[in-house]
């Protein structure tokens, strides 16, 4: 009955739908602070710092005190992974009708997934590593091969300091946009965080939706033979 009592717990701080958008805002992958969460949430200050109360009590949402602010994120990737699974069943629901805009077709693009990338640059990315022999996914996971292993070193990864990070080192993450995996796990973010280091990818300055710079399309397509 704790499971079950649990399980309830964590679904009513999600079911709520400001604090779903605040914990959507979150899935960027940066701390936010919560003025920057009210503009995400649209409701006022009063309830948006309500809202991160709960988050935060629940374990959901994390707060780190820097100076006089405070940023939130997301607490640990296995809340992220949970959110994204969300979102992948959500997709499969019966659609309700909302006018398409452009950061809809942004966001299918190119987003982040927590700390990782999603969409159809996360999937290409995904699939050329597959296609190579670098990467290997099933539903139990993932793993690199020797060349992967070569192929991430040269690429300037360290997979050495990538290992000994307390979480999953590899592993599918079922993306909600193009319903097929992309790369999670401790590789899919430091793949990441090395296409931004190269300066490959700019984050929008609201929500998720990555923008691919010239020297981005052009290293994604030498690289990855990814087109976007």
């Amino acid at each position: 009955m704790t499971e079950d009592v649990r399980i309830a717990e964590v679904a009513a701080l999600v079911g709520d739908s400001t604090r779903a958008n605040i914990l959507a805002a979150l899935m960027g992958g940066r701390a936010l602070t919560a003025g920057e969460l009210v503009h995400a949430t649209g409701v006022s200050p009063q309830t948006t710092s309500g809202h991160l109360g709960k988050l935060t009590d629940g374990r959901l949402i994390a707060c780190v005190k820097q100076g006089r602010h405070r940023y939130y994120r997301i607490a640990t990737p296995r809340v992220a992974e949970m959110l994204e699974s969300i979102m992948a069943v959500v997709a499969d629901a019966p659609p309700r009708y909302r006018p398409a805009s452009k950061l809809d077709e942004a966001m299918r693009v190119a987003r982040t997934c927590y700390d990782h990338f999603a969409g159809k640059l996360g999937v290409g990315i995904t699939d050329a590593l597959c296609a190579l022999g670098h990467v290997t996914l099933s539903d139990e996971g993932g793993e690199l091969s020797e060349s992967g292993v070569a192929f991430f070193e040269k690429f300037g990864v360290d997979l050495a300091a990538a290992s000994s990070r307390r979480r999953i080192f590899c592993r599918p993450c079922l993306d909600w946009t193009e319903r097929r995996p992309h790369l999670g796990g401790t590789v899919g973010a430091v793949l990441a965080q090395r296409c931004f280091d190269l300066k490959w990818l700019q984050r929008m300055r609201d929500g998720r939706a990555l923008i691919v710079t010239p020297t981005g399309r052009r290293g994604l397509s030498d690289t990855f033979g990814v087109s976007l």
